[in-house]
């Protein structure tokens, strides 16, 4: 039986899982392309119901992939900025046609429930 050895580079379909997988990597790319550079606790605010730990560890992972971008600035205490970088505005797309499809879902959904009431 042959073993799946993909890596990143022969499958680029499976890259971009592993870049944006987890539960709230959308929310924070979503969150930015939105409302543009954000401070964290106000990231954290628009994200809502992700923990402080869990908002640092996303957006490390993103920062390392070069989607999001972190500006620190040297205040006490200190402020931390984050916006998309040219490449996580490449995302825009993806992301409305997401945003679409799960609004038609939920009228679909909406529309079946109201049908069979």
């Amino acid at each position: 039986m042959r073993k799946n050895t993909f890596t990143p580079v022969e499958c680029p379909f499976r890259a971009t899982l592993d870049l944006l997988e987890g539960k709230w990597k959308f929310s924070i790319i979503y969150s930015l392309l939105k409302k543009g550079t954000l401070r964290f606790k106000e990231l954290e605010r628009e994200v809502g119901g992700i923990s402080p730990r869990m908002l640092i560890a996303a957006l490390k992972e993103l920062e390392a992939g070069d989607i999001v971008h972190r500006q620190p600035y040297a205040t006490v205490p200190p402020t931390v900025e984050y916006s998309l970088t040219e490449c996580g505005r490449t995302l825009e797309p993806i992301i409305t046609a997401i945003r679409e499809w799960g609004e038609q879902h939920i009228e679909m959904q909406t529309g079946k429930v109201k049908q069979g009431a």
